[in-house]
């Protein structure tokens, strides 16, 4: 149905701008042609804009830029040029603008403070950095002051106050006791976002002098304490109740200004005796699901990734059994400026026109200004091809000399945006980018792409040829691509030989010639076959293939989808899979799988594996349990031991395992001691000090264990000192502050005599200090505390007893507890492979700064929103961990045509280090998915309707349908093939002068400016001529034929009447005689005994019928049908397994057919099956 269209004069300029858009010039990704195309300046790396540094080490202000030719660097320092050449300390690195300010030999970072700018220039333009503040980081000292002792109430409320200095950037805040251990956090006490210790009611136990905050300033990793604080708290009798009353924030209400995108955090705590309880509300709305979050038990809301949305009002709630107290927080979002649209450079030909486009949004809303080369666009040098317009500037009939890099800035009170776009206008010959005598190779009947990428400018226009000297190619049997790529969708044996790609624009022409080869595909002629084989018998199934004899095929089989079991018994012949000696085990679904270069078939059979008869066997069994154990020869250190063996039955015994239990340590548990040859009856064995042994013997043959035999006497050995030191010794932090020590305990028969302890020893490694010990007992853990972070440290455990020591102990090397890594991943930059693929790289973090040991990285990567839909979704961001010190990592499963941000951070086995800032990337535009329905509706004489929906993921912008469809005739052969090319905004089409009564079959795909997507297929048939309809319905009310109906019908009812006495006489029948022939297997019962297939007799004439036939009597089945098809063993309605895993279902009963199925046979219904539904 035609859409009516009406363009306003507004909306024209709009219309005339896609156009403009669409024309400009796409450069491939050909690093030939990169490195000499003229390129103005691109600003590749930079620093960030607010950049704090450490002010001991030597200050890195980055600036890396790529063009053609190489640009120029300069600098800018709060406003005015800075001479670089005029300040020793200060270096540029070659062939880059990075600046290294040299602090560690001399210079003061406080000195260098400021604003910073660079700029990238080449003949083509110069392009401009954000302005970068650099700031040293500060972490200054406590004033000292005079902290007089608290003296509160028990039940009371109590602040003890922080007040840190202020730093650069602000410190962590945390409260720790002389000993160095956090102080413990309740809902009771608990710490303020402002760092200070609040308690809504003070107890005894919370008397102490040692209450100490600390600052710790992780750029200049230091730490700074305040002096303690002492409490103490006197007891009156009785403990008044109070109810709830807000310790913070004060008053009724209060507000709160956040910017988009970062973490809202909302607090109240409050005093109260019983301690109140916190609840939070959203007034007039819901808390946002997935993105709210509690701490501080519940005493802190926090929202993250806040959007306007989150403005309101929001309500905390503090209650306890005496009464509740609110306090509403009114939260207000506002936004630094955002990008709707980046400018992006601009290729152009000289006359071409273009377009650059700058859209940011921001609360409040940003203003949008432009630079032409670093330089204010009012005060550019003027350029007649150039018109600036809001946030547009549109170029018509550019020249060369229209080359230069714009600068878009959008900004407002809370922040700026700054983007680069250049213009490059190129006057190029046509370049083809495919090699020459490219060779394709495809099979028969599949889709040929012949490339030709190209590039010009202008833009080349390409035409194909066949041969050196054929005509140029054109009609529905090609497709031609706008990359320059040929198609021929379904190539036959005649489209072999030579393509030729002619490029031309009016600065010349190029040509490139490619080779096409058809080959044949690929058969299996003889597939495997359902095979049932008895237990311990041989099977073999084939696998004879066929295929172009320049291929060379490689034939794989798989069991289950599986790899074939390494067993010498599966033999892969050439065309065969022999398996000998056939287990249960090989019971299952063997698949040959056949793979060429080009293409790859498949075929599977099932192997079912039953029981072979019974023979006679004799019977084998365990032994029994040896007896008469003698203890003779005792020394300190070993005794003999004797026995006499049991009977072995039938099975020879191959060993004797002799097992101890240790009456004094573990009473009645038994150890495994040692195990001696079946040939051997004594054995020697060694003992350990202060055991009291008894011993027992168990047989063992090819069947199993025996019984153990009786217990022999006991034998109590001397004490003695230990002789091994605990095992397993490890040091390992749980805190930052700490080592823990641990060890594995000695067994109690290990410690040789009574009064089993440890010697714990350690000290720092590479530091020259004295061990430092203890000696415990009855543990197997000890905590060193008070332990530099992440440092080294020599451990050794040693055991002794009430004899002596153990020997001298080894050592082995620990690490203090971790803490979380400090710095953040620098230089993520992001390189866009294609549309579903993107390489993300990074700078290593100093190890310094990692604080444990280094587990990896962390890329933390989320959708933003699909820039074809312009809608944003729910966030889910996903998580790759790259192990070890990589650098660079991949992202697959991207989605075309999609923005993207990413975050990366270092792990250590304490957890993450701070996330790197986000960093925008944008996946290219792919081929779209097949459009989402296709209908045929409204068919007349000679057109019919189609319908159809938009792709489910369009993965860019739609440029077009492609619809292609070809008549049908009776024997299914394929006539001409006509196509139509269908503007992206139709949803329908109605086609015309086609032929009545005739089948035809439609292609439909998408495209985008990348190419074609899946395509979607659908029949359909325009009705006959009503006057041949007519016609055709007249003969079935024609006398003559209900007459021969009639008589037809009558004799077939005389033939059965006749069938069903001759078969009461016992008599034999032409059609039963054929049965006998032609044994029906759906009607064969299975012989319950050896699972095999029976035979079928009648009830008086017992005669076998002959195996081996397998059509059944009605000549209906079709070849397709057999009994081994896979469709009846995989997923039939009456194909099932018996318990022991036989198949059962096609020989034990007639399957019945679907009644639509039925209707497919062309010949008459047979007598024999009429009788069988009768019987």
């Amino acid at each position: 149905m035609t859409k009516k269209m009406s363009i306003s004069t507004s909306k024209t300029s709009l219309v005339l701008l896609l156009c403009q858009i669409i024309s400009a010039l796409d450069v491939p990704l050909d690093s030939k042609l990169l490195e000499e195309l003229s390129q103005p300046p691109t600003i590749t790396q930079q620093s960030p804009k607010d950049y704090i540094v450490d002010p001991r080490e030597n200050i890195v202000i980055q600036c890396e830029a790529k063009g053609k030719p190489p640009p120029s660097f300069s600098w800018t320092r709060n406003g005015t040029h800075f001479d670089i050449d005029k300040d020793a300390q200060v270096t540029m690195k070659p062939n880059s603008g990075t600046l290294v300010i040299n602090i560690m030999n001399g210079g003061k970072a406080e000195a260098y403070e400021g604003v910073y700018q660079c700029t990238a220039r080449n003949e083509r333009g110069a392009a401009i950095s954000n302005n970068i503040v650099v700031r040293p980081s500060r972490s200054p000292l406590w004033t000292k002051e005079k902290l007089e002792p608290n003296h509160v109430r028990e039940g009371d409320s109590l602040v003890l106050h922080c007040r840190p200095p202020v730093g650069l950037p602000p410190p962590i805040i945390f409260w720790m006791d002389n000993a160095f251990q956090r102080l413990p956090q309740s809902e009771r006490v608990s710490q303020g976002l402002n760092g200070d210790l609040y308690f809504s009611n003070v107890q005894p136990e919370d008397t102490r002098e040692d209450y100490i905050c600390y600052a710790r300033f992780n750029h200049t990793q230091t730490i700074q304490q305040k002096q303690p604080i002492s409490v103490k708290v006197f007891s009156t009798k009785p403990v008044t109740e109070r109810q709830p009353v807000l310790l913070t924030p004060t008053g009724s209400t209060s507000t709160k200004v956040e910017l988009r995108g970062n973490v809202l955090l909302l607090e109240c705590i409050a005093a109260g005796l019983p301690t109140p309880v916190i609840r939070w509300i959203k007034e007039g709305g819901e808390l946002p699901a997935n993105r709210t979050f509690f701490e501080n038990f519940k005493k802190t809301l926090k929202i993250i990734d806040v959007s306007e949305a989150d403005s309101g009002n929001y309500k905390c709630i503090a209650r306890n059994a005496l009464g509740s107290v609110h306090h509403v927080i009114s939260v207000t979002v506002k936004a630094a400026p955002y990008w709707i649209t980046a400018p992006r450079n601009l290729v152009l030909s000289p006359g071409e026109d273009g377009t650059l486009i700058c859209r940011a949004n921001g609360n409040p809303k940003p203003s949008i200004s432009w630079l032409a080369n670093g330089v204010p666009i009012a005060i550019a040098p003027e350029d007649p091809s150039r018109k600036v317009d809001g946030d547009t500037i549109i170029f018509s009939h550019v020249q060369e000399r229209s080359s230069a890099v714009y600068q878009c800035n959008a900004s407002n009170e809370y922040g700026y945006l700054l983007a680069n776009a250049f213009v490059n206008v190129l006057a190029e010959p046509p370049r083809i980018l495919t090699p020459a005598n490219k060779l394709y190779q495809v099979i028969a009947d599949s889709p040929a792409l012949l490339d030709c990428a190209y590039f010009g400018s202008p833009k080349p226009e390409i035409e194909w040829f066949k041969g050196v000297k054929g005509s140029i190619l054109r009609g529905n049997e090609y497709v031609f691509h706008d990359n320059g790529t040929l198609e021929i969708p379904v190539a036959q044996k005649n489209n072999a030989g030579t393509y030729t790609c002619v490029a031309r624009n009016e600065l010349g022409k190029i040509q490139n010639e490619v080779q096409l080869e058809i080959k044949d595909p690929t058969m299996i002629i003889k597939q495997p076959e359902y095979k049932v084989i008895q237990r311990y018998g041989q099977v073999s199934f084939e696998c004879i293939i066929k295929h172009d004899s320049t291929l060379l095929p490689t034939v794989t089989w798989l069991k289950d989808n599986d790899e074939l079991p390494d067993d010498e018994r599966f033999l892969v012949g050439k065309d065969n899979l022999t398996i000998m000696n056939v287990t249960d085990k090989d019971d299952g679904t063997y698949t040959c799988i056949v793979n060429t270069t080009l293409d790859s078939v498949s075929a599977s059979a099932v192997l079912t594996v039953v029981a072979a008869p019974p023979t006679p066997a004799i019977i084998y069994a365990r032994p029994n349990p040896p007896f008469d154990l003698e203890l003779t020869g005792q020394l300190e250190r070993s005794i003999d031991l004797s026995w006499l063996p049991g009977d072995e039955n039938n099975s020879p015994i191959t060993s004797f395992v002799i097992e101890f239990e240790d009456a004094l340590h573990e009473p009645g548990v038994w150890r495994y001691q040692t195990e001696v040859p079946g040939s051997q009856t004594t054995a020697q064995l060694k003992l350990s000090p202060y055991v009291n042994y008894s011993f027992r013997v168990i047989a063992v043959n090819r069947i199993g264990r025996s019984q153990p035999s009786e217990p022999s006497e006991q034998y109590l050995t001397k004490s003695a000192s230990p002789d091994e030191n605990p095992a397993n010794v490890q040091g390992i932090g749980s805190e930052p502050d700490n080592l823990v020590i641990t060890w594995e305990p000695l067994k109690g028969f290990q410690s040789n005599g009574p009064g089993l302890q440890y010697k714990v020893s350690w000290r720092q490694k590479d530091v020259d200090d004295e061990w430092t010990s203890v000696i415990v007992a009855n543990v197997s853990k000890y905590i060193v505390s008070g332990t530099p972070t992440f440092v080294p440290y020599e451990v050794k455990v040693q055991a002794l007893n009430d004899l002596g020591y153990a020997p001298e102990p080894s050592e082995v090397i620990g690490h203090s507890g971790e803490d979380l890594p400090m710095v953040a991943p620098g230089n993520v930059q992001v390189h866009v492979i294609n549309s579903t693929l993107a390489k993300v790289h990074w700078d290593p973090v100093p190890l310094k700064s990692v604080r444990g040991h280094l587990q990896g990285y962390k890329v933390y990567y989320w959708k933003v929103q699909s820039l074809s839909r312009r809608s944003r979704r729910h966030v889910e961001k996903k998580i790759l961990t790259f192990r070890g010190n990589k650098t660079f990592g991949m992202l697959p499963g991207l989605e075309p045509y999609s923005s993207y941000k990413l975050n990366v951070r270092v792990v250590n086995g304490k957890g993450e280090g701070p996330a790197s800032p986000d960093k925008v990337f944008k996946t290219p535009e792919g081929v779209p998915s097949s459009p989402s329905f296709l209908k045929i509706t409204n068919p007349t004489l000679d057109s019919l309707t189609l319908e159809w929906g938009s792709p489910t993921h369009p993965n860019g912008v739609l440029t077009s349908y492609t619809l292609k469809f070809q008549p049908i005739n009776n024997t299914h052969e394929l006539g001409p093939l006509v196509e139509i090319r269908i503007p992206a905004n139709e949803s329908s089409l109605i086609l015309k002068n086609l032929n009545y009564s005739t089948r035809y079959k439609f292609y439909f795909n998408a495209q985008t400016s990348v190419g074609s997507g899946s395509q979607i297929t659908e029949e359909a048939v325009t009705i006959m001529d009503e006057a041949m309809a007519s016609r055709q319905v007249d003969i079935a009310t024609q006398g003559w034929f209900i007459g021969l109906m009639c008589a037809v019908a009558l004799l077939i009812l005389i033939l059965l009447i006749v069938c069903f006495i001759r078969r009461n006489k016992g008599g034999k029948y032409p059609v039963k005689e054929k049965e006998d022939a032609h044994a029906d297997p759906e009607i064969q019962p299975m012989k319950e005994d050896d699972g095999t297939f029976g035979e079928y007799s009648d009830a008086e004439d017992h005669k076998p019928l002959k195996k081996g036939s397998r059509t059944p009597s009605d000549r209906t089945v079709k070849k397709e049908d057999s009994d081994d098809s896979l469709v009846d063993y995989g997923e039939g309605v009456n194909g099932q397994f018996n318990e022991d895993g036989s198949f059962i279902g096609q020989y034990s009963g007639k399957k019945e057919k679907e009644p639509a199925e039925g209707n497919e046979s062309s010949e008459a219904p047979s007598p024999v099956n009429a009788m069988n539904s009768f019987v």
